[in-house]
């Protein structure tokens, strides 16, 4: 049987859906965002989100500005019978249409997850080393990026008051990938290509990570 694979622009609360039952990190991104929802045969199957990031140099060491730039922040599908390359690929062509001046996209892959970023692999993305290792908090249940209890997730009144008396644990380093969306932004960014990791890569680094309560 043949699929149907569409996507489309989709709301705030589709995508809300995806992420809190389809995605580990059941969260969704803050601030300015692109919802691409996908349907297979018509029925729902989940959404590819863009945003801003975490990072406001997050195109600084490619030349890019932040209106050049966005990161792949959420791949949050059910079952579905397309690859997930195929799914991301249709993504990013909508996305390109629709925002020209859009020149690179990057997204991270979490080992501590046990993800090494295959499907950007299996879609010939740049692998560009890995991000430096950060702490966490834990705090209302869940572990929280230092960023969002320093500073808040949605600005100083959200941070955290006395955070450094809660438990804490050192993360992993993302691995990170980096999709150009013209040819002379390849031509530029290829210097900086890795050789791709591996599955094996994942287990080594999660044996070295630590904890400190």
């Amino acid at each position: 049987m043949s699929v149907d694979l569409v996507v489309a622009p989709c709301s705030h609360e589709a995508a809300k859906f995806a992420v809190m039952n389809w995605h580990y990190s059941k969260r969704m991104p803050v601030g300015k965002m692109i919802r691409i929802g996908a349907w297979e045969n018509g029925q729902y199957i989940g959404a590819v989100i863009f945003a801003r990031g975490n990072s406001p140099t997050l195109g600084d060491a490619y030349g890019v500005s932040m209106t050049e730039v966005c990161e792949l922040v959420r791949v949050a599908l059910t079952e579905h019978k397309s690859p997930v390359s195929q799914i991301v690929a249709k993504c990013l062509k909508m996305l390109k249409q629709h925002n020209s001046g859009l020149r690179l996209v990057v997204s991270f892959a979490d080992p501590a997850e046990g993800h090494n970023g295959s499907i950007y692999q299996a879609m010939n993305w740049i692998y560009n080393g890995q991000s430096e290792p950060s702490w966490q908090w834990f705090h209302d249940g869940r572990w929280k990026h230092n960023r969002e209890v320093t500073s808040g997730a949605f600005g100083k009144s959200s941070a955290v008051p006395n955070y450094k008396v809660l438990p804490k644990r050192q993360t992993l380093g993302k691995y990170r990938y980096l999709y150009p969306l013209d040819k002379a932004m390849r031509r530029q960014i290829e210097p900086l290509a890795q050789p791709y990791p591996k599955r094996a890569d994942v287990g080594e680094m999660e044996s070295r990570a630590g904890t400190t309560d």
